[in-house]
């Protein structure tokens, strides 16, 4: 018997609507598949609804994938890949795999033989990217920044010191309630000619996109405070 598939399929970022978002190749390999490696199954289900997923979704089989799954499982989740039904990886928001869940169980279909493709889709990190007007050729994602103050200033003294030397755009978010601070913390922190880009709310009608040099940032003028954000730094 033929492997299946694993799929990785994006999901709208905010509260687009799949078929606003998806190309049409993405949502019928989304309607083709009975198997999901998820986040969060409410989420989920309610995104395969909104792509109009021909099924029952009652019918269809979930395993959740988190920073709570032990890694024993992993294999698991594999298993209807090897009795021929393809299977799709599905995160919050954005693409699974990248600031997402999803790569544990890519590393493993790689090593068994599995086929893996990835679908096209929106990616917050890119879509910042591409709007910051920083360097699109060499660029880091760097993930969420220390909480601890000292650590946080050593951090961004880092990526300043890389991107200066590499000429790389740097990339990283935070938990939104923290944007606020963050902010603060940058202005405080960086030289005033490193340049910043916010993008909050991607993709969403309150889209806020500004890049500027640090000694323009005004923190408490940018209403970020709760709302999903993506930071690129380039000194």
């Amino acid at each position: 018997m033929n492997k299946g598939v694993l799929y990785l399929i994006p999901c709208p970022i905010g509260e687009n609507l799949p078929k606003d978002v998806l190309p049409k190749h993405t949502l019928q390999t989304v309607h083709s598949l009975d198997h999901f490696i998820v986040e969060n199954e409410k989420t989920s289900r309610r995104f395969l609804r909104a792509a109009d997923h021909p099924k029952a979704i009652r019918d269809l089989a979930f395993e959740t994938l988190n920073k709570h799954t032990p890694e024993s499982e992993i294999n698991s989740f594999l298993a209807p890949l090897f009795e021929g039904n393809s299977v799709g990886i599905i995160s919050e928001a954005g693409c699974p795999g990248v600031a997402d869940p999803g790569a544990q169980v890519v590393h493993e279909a790689h090593k068994k033989g599995i086929q893996v493709i990835p679908l096209i889709g929106p990616s917050s990190i890119l879509l910042a990217l591409m709007a910051s007007g920083f360097n699109g050729q060499s660029f880091s994602f760097v993930g969420y920044l220390p909480k601890d103050k000292k650590e946080l200033k050593n951090r961004i003294k880092d990526l300043e010191a890389l991107s200066k030397k590499y000429n790389q755009t740097q990339l990283f978010i935070e938990t939104p309630f923290r944007n606020s601070q963050l902010l603060e913390n940058l202005k405080a922190f960086c030289a005033p000619s490193t340049r910043i880009s916010i993008a909050a709310n991607i993709n969403q009608e309150n889209e806020i996109i500004q890049t500027m040099p640090i000694s323009k940032l005004q923190p408490n003028r940018l209403k970020i405070h709760k709302i999903p954000a993506v930071f690129s730094l380039m000194a």
